[in-house]
């Protein structure tokens, strides 16, 4: 804190650089070849301020009157393009990159106008992009990327105050996530081991550019994914000068510092730190655990010459998870205490990525390492003193290889490349107790390799695009994984716009995805590898289509059907249930004997309203209405744990006069399906100790249903844009108006006034009973975030 404060001094009092104004500079290039455009003309909306780019494609714009503005650019022979909402201050410039697809139309036909919403050829339908004002005022998003995603059509979320992405139906093991081209398995903290969730982002929202986030119509070098991918921009560091970010929240503080490196400026380096202390948090609120968190994360960006780019990107992150003891007054925490274990994880992404440009081409090398430690363990009666019942622990890491050319020729964009990967998986674990023992020990490595291309074109005046993609992938689990024939996976989209502003859109795509490393390296007690001749790839063929309108007033209204069938599904054998229903889960999933025997499907559709910054409004509405289900044990459909049926999402704010600003979110989502617990079985005493949350009554597998789910979220901003430094204050509170929560029923046992277990009459079971699982916290978070 003393830190903090001696710091907003500083700036406040340095006033040897004043500005005059604020600055818009960036970079236009050729999509597809990043080969410069030259006499682009680049346009702030709403002023009679603009520019032109040189021969690098470089413009610069100065004397802007400091705020949020929209940026129109245009080129005779490209596509025009609108980019929303770039802040601009005193204390530092905005910075743009634009990329500028190709016409095919000659001079004098007649061009349709382009869409102004972010739209890849490969995916011209489920994507939607976001930008970092749209992340960092999002209300209830508390500058958290997933949160904020949920606010999009298509996507549901877990009700415990998770960020784990359950897309269009889909579990949120299906999911991945890429940093600058970069692959991030995890970006969340206290990440779920063969799943995607945690309950908070470890992305720093200063660092990003924008969000392109896709729910279908993958792209041929994107594989080893289901259900979405999030493609997030990172932006490069300051090149004029010194420049710093500080936050200061309710729960955690975070510092970032970018500058150019050596004399010609030509490296730019961006660096932060941030840790959290919700500690007093929730301690205030009686919550048993105590959630900590630090991470770290770089990125330098080289520009050897004109035509060779180098960056290296490092993203680390170090979670502690302990129990607040003191937090014991009622029977949900004294259960939460009995059974929850304490947890440390760590996890790191390293990666570098190297760019060679040519004339119409150019040649991208990305090269990654990722690891994942988890370290779960327990203490009995929670004494460090005695011995441990639960000793967890793993590692998961990851080296990749990825090599692509893309090109654009003659109105023809195409792109080929191929990708290897080492991983390797290690587990061993201890669980003890009176009436049980376990001792588990595994390792694997895995050869994972592939090959994909793709190439598209427009026709018919722009008004027809059309891509045809196709990847192969393999590895050497099994005979059936090593033949890369048996993953072929191609895809086809199109789109045509029918009028200037209404556009049809279609695309299909048959994806795989390989199962969790726990799923694969699972032994028995004689070491054997359980799964290795029953699993292969998941298979999920995809078919969407839809229709855009465009407006004149910044905004889009869409509505999409699609429909996902899964094929090779892992299924637990001992459960008879299909693991996908499994996802969301703390700790673990997937530790078990498994067969890729299971079916399951989702469909559905989608509308959505989208209206961009335009005279100081903004907003979202989304609603979906969807159906996800998956085989049981007799081979029946039936719901699945992520088929909520109803998802609706309104997000409105507006920008007021003194640059202050308000939102609000409204979110409401069917209620969770579940499974009831086989009560008599779970009580029985060896089963209890060894399974203390109560063992599921598989069949009736998700024959039941939470409530509907609620919450209003509210966010308010005040800035200050002085001479060197921008000041922005913001409360940011998670469910107004303090709405229940409620989840799965819990099974405890009953216990006299000293705490000790009742037996039944038999003295075989225990006294059990079923404790309500609500929560009902306001969450506010107030911060200050100082950027010089």
């Amino acid at each position: 804190m003393k830190l903090f404060l001696s710091l907003i001094a500083t700036l406040l009092l340095f006033n040897s650089a004043i500005a005059q104004g604020g600055i818009l500079k960036g970079k236009v290039v050729e999509k597809g070849t990043a080969s410069p455009v030259e006499l682009a003309t680049v346009v702030i909306e709403g002023k009679s301020l603009g520019a032109t780019t040189d021969s690098t494609g470089a413009f610069v714009i100065t004397g802007i009157p400091a705020g949020t503005y929209n940026i129109q650019i245009s080129c005779l022979g490209y596509l025009p393009q609108s980019i929303f909402e770039i802040e601009i201050t005193n204390a530092k410039p905005g910075i743009i990159k634009a990329e500028l697809e190709k016409s095919a139309t000659q001079l004098g036909e007649v061009e349709v106008k382009a869409a102004q919403f972010h739209k890849e050829d490969e995916s011209p339908i489920s994507v939607r992009t976001i930008g970092v004002n749209e992340i960092q005022r999002n209300p209830g998003g508390n500058r958290d990327i997933s949160r904020v995603i949920q606010s999009l059509p298509g996507v549901g979320f877990s009700t415990a105050f998770r960020n784990d992405l359950i897309i269009r139906g889909g579990s949120p093991a299906e999911n991945k996530f890429y940093l600058d081209d970069i692959e991030i398995p995890n970006i969340n903290h206290f990440a779920t081991q063969g799943g995607s969730g945690g309950p908070v982002g470890l992305i720093n929202v200063d660092f990003i550019r924008e969000v392109n986030f896709y729910s279908s119509a993958f792209a041929a070098d994107r594989g080893n994914t289901l259900s979405s991918n999030m493609d997030i921009r990172l932006r490069d560091g300051r090149d004029d000068r010194f420049g710093l970010t500080a936050t200061l929240g309710i729960t955690d503080a975070a510092l970032s510092a970018e500058a150019p490196l050596g004399k010609k400026k030509n490296v730019t380096i961006l660096a932060s730190v941030r840790s959290s202390y919700y500690n007093w948090f929730f301690k205030l609120i009686q919550v048993p655990i105590f959630p900590n968190y630090n991470d770290a994360q770089i990125k330098i960006k080289w520009k050897i010459d004109p035509k060779n780019e180098f960056e290296f990107l490092s993203l680390t992150a170090c979670d502690i998870f302990k129990l607040n003891m003191n937090a014991n007054s009622t029977e949900l925490q004294q259960y939460d205490l009995r059974s929850i274990p304490e947890n440390n994880q760590w996890s790191y992404t390293n990666g570098v990525k190297l760019t060679h440009f040519f004339n119409n081409s150019y040649l991208q090398t990305v090269v990654s390492s990722s690891e994942l430690v988890n370290d779960i363990f327990k203490y009995t009666n929670n004494d460090p003193s005695l011995a441990k019942t639960i000793n967890y622990a793993s590692i998961e890491s990851e080296s990749k290889l990825r090599m692509e050319y893309i090109a654009n020729k003659n109105g023809w964009k195409y792109y080929v490349g191929i990708n290897y990967e080492l991983a390797y998986y290690y587990n061993h674990s201890q669980f003890t107790g009176p009436y049980f023992n376990y001792n588990y020990l595994t390792n694997l490595f895995l050869n994972k390799y592939g090959a994909f291309t793709s190439v598209s074109r427009r026709f018919a005046n722009e008004r027809l695009l059309m891509s045809l993609g196709i990847r192969f992938d393999g590895n050497n689990y099994n005979k059936n994984t090593a033949n890369i024939f048996n993953q072929t996976s191609p895809r086809f989209a199109m789109s045509y716009n029918i009028t200037e502003n209404v556009r049809w859109n279609f695309n299909t795509g048959y994806y795989h995805e390989m199962p969790a490393y726990t799923v694969l390296g699972y032994r028995d007690s004689t070491n054997t590898l359980v799964n290795q001749h029953r699993i292969t790839y998941v298979h999920c063929l995809h078919v969407v289509t839809g229709i855009d309108y465009e407006t004149r007033f910044n905004s889009r209204v869409s509505v999409e059907g699609f429909f996902k069938q899964y094929f090779n599904s892992p299924f637990l054998l001992d459960d008879s249930i299909a693991l996908a229903n499994l996802g969301g889960d703390y700790g673990v999933v997937g530790n078990d004997p498994t067969a890729s025997s299971a079916k399951g499907r989702a469909y559905g559709a989608e509308f959505l309203y989208e209206q961009k910054l335009f005279k100081g409004w903004y907003g979202i509405v989304s609603y979906t209405l969807f159906w996800s289900q998956f085989q049981n044990g007799q081979g029946k459909y039936v719901s699945s744990t992520w088929d909520t049926r109803n998802i609706i999402s309104i997000t409105a704010g507006k920008k007021l006069p003194h640059n202050w600003e308000v939102g609000i979110r409204y979110r409401i989502q069917g209620g969770t399906p579940y499974t009831p617990y086989n009560i008599a079985y779970s009580s029985l005493i060896p089963v209890y100790n060894a399974n203390p949350s109560g063992v599921f009554d598989y069949s009736q597998l998700n024959s039941l249903r939470l409530p509907w789910f609620h919450q209003l979220d509210m966010r308010i901003t005040k800035k200050w844009y002085l001479p060197v430094v921008s000041v922005e204050l913001y409360l940011d509170v998670q469910n107004v108006y303090y709405a229940k929560t409620t989840g799965v029923p819990i099974l405890d046992y009953v216990t006299d006034a000293n705490g000790t277990p009742l037996l039944t009459a038999n003295h075989m079971s225990y006294q059990t009973k079923l404790l309500p699982n609500t929560t009902q916290v306001i969450q506010p978070q107030l911060g200050l975030i100082l950027t010089y």
